[in-house]
């Protein structure tokens, strides 16, 4: 009896539904990215407290979906591929990085970002990561802290729903 309660248990806890990682707490920042509207809502209290337009991965770059974890934030990031410093008006990471760990990454590859070209918002444009203009990824970096959850999709799915069913929304 015993070897089928480990069983069953074992085939519970390996099934592609269980949830990966933990869901947020009600009231904890939390965000959500739909690459198909372009579009980025933060959630913190309990409630959306804002939809903004963002810029999404073009066809070969991109953005990794499912869920994952803002593990590094950085002011006037430097841009490595081109040696541009940060701070630098030719930069394209903008003013804040918020990074993420997509594909066993290291924070580095994936993120949230500032732009110096904010006509680029709304479309499928960049290596892979999301850009918002520099004065909102400002104002989101400071809202949230390290450890928060991103869940990116590409589905018709209205955010409400999806942040009800990971617990942010009740």
């Amino acid at each position: 009896m015993k070897l089928s309660i480990l069983s069953v248990l074992a085939l519970v806890l390996a099934s592609p539904i269980w949830p990966v990682g933990e869901n947020p707490t009600l009231g904890d920042p939390f965000l959500i990215v739909n690459v198909s509207s372009h579009e980025l809502a933060y959630i913190n209290d309990g409630e959306i407290k804002d939809v903004y337009k963002v810029a999404t991965g073009k066809t070969g770059d991109e953005t990794p979906l499912g869920t994952f974890t803002i593990i590094v934030k950085a002011k006037d990031p430097y841009y490595r591929k081109k040696d541009i410093p940060g701070g630098d008006p030719n930069n394209p990471l903008g003013s804040r990085w918020i990074g993420f760990d997509a594909d066993n990454t290291d924070g580095r590859t994936f993120g949230i970002h500032g732009t110096n070209r904010p006509e680029s918002i709304g479309y499928s444009i960049t290596a892979g990561c999301i850009r918002l203009p520099n004065e909102i990824v400002e104002t989101l970096f400071e809202e949230v802290p390290l450890g928060t959850k991103i869940h990116i999709v590409e589905e018709k799915t209205p955010f409400i729903e999806i942040a009800q069913e990971f617990g942010a929304i009740k």
